[in-house]
């Protein structure tokens, strides 16, 4: 994390009063969270509508933060204390972050997509991990303030950093890329989140692709080469950045030739070694997300046939395709972490298709951001569900309601669910799912559908 002086740090950013008479004090990292500071902390104060954290300046110090920023047009500065007074708290963490970024000795690989830039940020991270030290984003630090935080969690000796650069809108990725300055990025695919903001794939695509202005020089762009929307915008790409694709198609430079899933993981091949693959992940399309995070890997110098090594040790972020046992051994995928129409259909696809099971159950939730169309994706979800593959569905809240009447037509009314209580869903499946069972549980974040997973754990 940043060490450095008091003076140093007002020296990285703009800022209005004199700290010098503070030459002394040390700062050791950041925290915007006056109840979580850590000893030498620097603390970050913002005014919100209902919070000013500048109420919290003194109890910070006392906590242990050896200094803050202060907004210049708060009132009454508590010029006792080592502070430094910036137009923005904001901003000037940013600037900050911007700063030490230059000042660190370190490649970035920068990382976006609808759906899979998480575990692909694992994925890679863990690659890199057989020869450099590696940091990654922690959690979903992925926007405008969890970027920075993150540069700046980067300890002086780290040799790679693999940062998930998150948007809801058009210019936030071209912002979080050129604060990061990328060496590479990955593009993982186009899905459908974020169309309620941006209005159509075509939107989606644009904003993705902000993530190539940061790249630095003759640095690496890998992007799933199957998506026509990147292909068609990527074609007349005038840059210096090397171009590189993955996918199912053999047009591709690294696509899988060989694909045994199972449920405990998936094994491949693929066109560039001989190697079989053990991926410890659930459900083929993460195949796609390995192959992408095995690009990046080889650009910096990690060899094809050792990559085993790091998928064996890989570490997915919590509630991704990870499978969990309830208390009367019925088996849980929970994916509740996210959720989109893409992302939907690939978890259905691999329950479908996995064996061994004498029951599977689909517990699905609403899809979050999805525009004016969000009900007709819910529904065509139910609608698309093999009745020979799935037994029961259950779904929660008003749009995951559409996703049930469309099962209605492929399952009947018997083996279809619909809630608006997460208490009695809960209650209701553990009626149904044995020890033998299957059980999906996937929604977007704001369903907190992981709390159906405790339920049953």
């Amino acid at each position: 994390m940043i060490q450095r002086s008091l003076v140093e740090i007002a020296d990285m950013i703009k800022h209005e009063n004199d700290p010098s008479s503070y030459k002394d004090v040390w700062i050791k990292g950041v925290s915007i969270d006056s109840r979580k500071i850590e000893q030498g902390n620097l603390f970050i104060p913002f005014k919100g509508e209902n919070v000013d954290g500048h109420r919290f300046v003194e109890d910070a110090i006392k906590r242990g933060a050896s200094a803050a920023f202060w907004q210049k047009d708060v009132p009454n500065p508590p010029m006792h204390l080592p502070i430094v007074i910036v137009e923005d708290p904001l901003l000037a963490l940013q600037e900050l972050a911007r700063s030490y970024r230059k000042q660190l000795n370190v490649k970035v690989l920068g990382i976006t997509g609808s759906n899979g830039k998480t575990t692909t940020k694992d994925m890679v991270a863990s690659l890199l991990s057989l020869a450099y030290k590696v940091q990654k984003t922690e959690g979903n630090y992925n926007n405008h303030i969890g970027l920075p935080l993150t540069i700046l969690q980067l300890k002086e000796e780290t040799e790679m950093a693999v940062l998930e650069m998150g948007m809801s809108s058009r210019g936030e990725i071209e912002f979080l890329t050129k604060l990061a300055q990328p060496n590479a990025v990955i593009i993982t695919n186009i899905g459908e989140s974020h169309l309620l903001d941006l209005g159509s794939r075509e939107a989606i695509a644009d904003a993705k692709l902000e993530i190539i202005e940061g790249l630095k020089d003759n640095g690496l762009i890998i992007y799933h080469g199957d998506e026509p929307l990147l292909q068609e915008r990527l074609a007349t790409y005038k840059g210096n950045g090397l171009l590189r694709t993955f996918g199912r198609r053999t047009t591709n430079d690294l696509y899988p030739v060989e694909i045994d899933q199972t449920s405990s993981g998936n094994t491949f091949k693929m066109n560039k070694s001989n190697e079989t693959f053990r991926l410890p992940v659930l459900g083929t399309h993460n195949i796609l997300n390995a192959l992408a995070s095995m690009l990046a890997a080889e650009y910096f110098g990690i060899r094809y046939e050792s990559m085993n090594e790091g998928f064996a040790q890989l570490k997915l972020t919590n509630m991704r395709m990870e499978l969990v046992e309830g208390t009367n051994g019925v088996k849980i995928i929970n994916d509740a972490y996210n959720a989109s129409p893409t992302s939907m259909n690939a978890a259905i696809e691999l329950v479908s298709n996995l064996d061994g099971f004498s029951r599977k159950i689909l517990v699905l939730g609403d899809m979050l951001e999805l525009g004016p169309a969000e009900e007709q994706y819910h529904y065509q979800i139910g609608q698309s569900l093999d009745s020979e593959k799935i037994d029961y569905v259950f779904t929660y809240g008003k749009l995951g309601a559409y996703i049930g009447e469309g099962a209605l037509e492929v399952l009947g009314g018997d083996r279809v669910y619909r809630f608006t209580d997460k208490n009695e869903l809960a209650k209701k499946l553990t009626e149904v799912a044995t020890s033998d069972t299957l059980v999906l549980i996937k929604a977007s974040r704001g369903m907190k559908l992981e709390e159906v997973v405790k339920f049953l754990q």
